[in-house]
This record gives structure tokens, sequence and C-alpha cells, in this order.
């Protein structure tokens, strides 16, 4: 059960972390000309959408067992070994392995 809730908080980190670390490159600028109406339609409209390449962060996620106190019912404590989850980022621009 603590395995679960650790690696589950591990996950939530690293996803919240691979957002941050994002390097965005705009490659081609975005054009809208909206039609014009004057009772009948007098100019076709143009759409051109920003295009853009998205280099995501490289993430690992890993564990590592650490000794920890942790509290007995009865008021006494004993040292254990836990699982406990290991995140490594590294940004985008720093890669090695970009495509």
């Amino acid at each position: 059960m603590r395995k679960t809730v650790f690696v589950l908080a591990g996950l939530v980190s690293a996803a919240s972390i691979a957002l941050v670390g994002c390097d965005v490159q705009k490659t081609q600028e975005g054009h809208v000309q909206m039609p014009k109406y004057d009772v009948s339609k007098t100019q076709d409209g143009d759409v051109k959408l920003p295009k853009y390449d998205v280099t995501a962060p490289k993430v690992d996620v890993s564990s590592t067992q650490k000794e920890v106190t942790v509290p007995k019912v009865d008021v006494t404590s004993k040292k254990e070994t836990v699982t406990l989850p290991k995140v490594e980022v590294t940004p985008a621009k720093d890669r090695e392995d970009k495509k």
C-alpha cells in the first residue's frame, strides 16, 4: 500500500515537472483573415495557424532504498527500509538525444 502511494506521488511529480521543462520553438507565424460581409459576401476568409515544434524533457523515474524512522502505534518507533521514487529531469535544451 505504501509503495503504491509513493509511486503515484512520484509519477504525479514527474508529470508536473515534465510540463515545465518543455522547449517550444515557433516555426511559422499565424495569420487569420476574417470574411467581410455587406449583404453579400465580398471576400473569402483565410486562416493560417502557427506551427510549433515541441521538444519534451527526458524524465527518468527510478527508486532507491532509504532507511527512515516510522512511528508505531504504541508510541515507539523503529527504522524501516522503504522504496522511494527517484525522478531525474533533463530539460529539453540540455538533452543529448534530441529528435
